[in-house]
């Protein structure tokens, strides 16, 4: 091996990580991002609380039959990614795995972007995502106040929807539940 080339990363080369960082292995390489801001937070907190009632638990008049998760470790081929939050429809992930990881595919993934993953997550990881199937992938920006939706057709991302500041949104895979984008952002 020559001087020049890079060592991949192992699962142990992430779990030596402080744990005021969120490890993830893309492509080969260990990648470490500062724990996120609060805005970053309080838009992923927002989202949960919105979706995870009517989808994972069947409330409010909403179907159920999904897990919904915040930061799960996702094992895709070589790459060890952490969404923000994931959701698996229950038909394809009847119960949650023992581990602290699972290698099934999400249905669903929303990131929460940050200048300092903003390529990461758009750049790289979603590829990664389509390449795996995940059928539906969210893109949430806090700093611009942003919200795009996407639908995986053809193996290609297709964008549903684009929508801002205080739009109402009702979108796939959540239909039944309208999010009021002002809520995630902290102004």
């Amino acid at each position: 091996m020559s001087d020049t080339a890079k060592k991949k990363a192992r699962y142990e080369d992430l779990c030596s990580l402080p744990e005021n960082v969120v490890g993830e292995i893309v492509d080969g390489e260990l990648i470490a991002t500062p724990r996120p801001r609060y805005r970053h937070g309080l838009a992923l907190s927002v989202l949960g609380a919105t979706i995870v009632p009517p989808y994972q638990f069947g409330r409010g008049g909403g179907p159920g039959g999904w897990w919904i998760l915040d930061e799960p470790e996702i094992h895709l081929g070589e790459h060890v990614l952490v969404p923000d939050i994931a959701g698996w429809r229950k038909e394809r992930m009847p119960s949650l795995p023992e581990t602290n990881w699972t290698g099934t595919a999400p249905d669903w993934v929303c990131e929460i972007t940050s200048p300092g993953t903003f390529r990461l997550d758009r750049v790289r990881k979603m590829p990664i995502y389509a390449r795996f199937g995940v059928s539906f992938l969210w893109i949430i920006d806090p700093d611009q106040k942003t919200l795009e939706t996407f639908r995986l057709e053809s193996a290609r991302w297709s964008l549903l929807g684009a929508y801002a500041q205080a739009d109402r949104v009702a979108a796939e895979p959540f239909p039944e539940t309208e999010i009021d984008l002002a809520t995630l952002w902290p102004e």
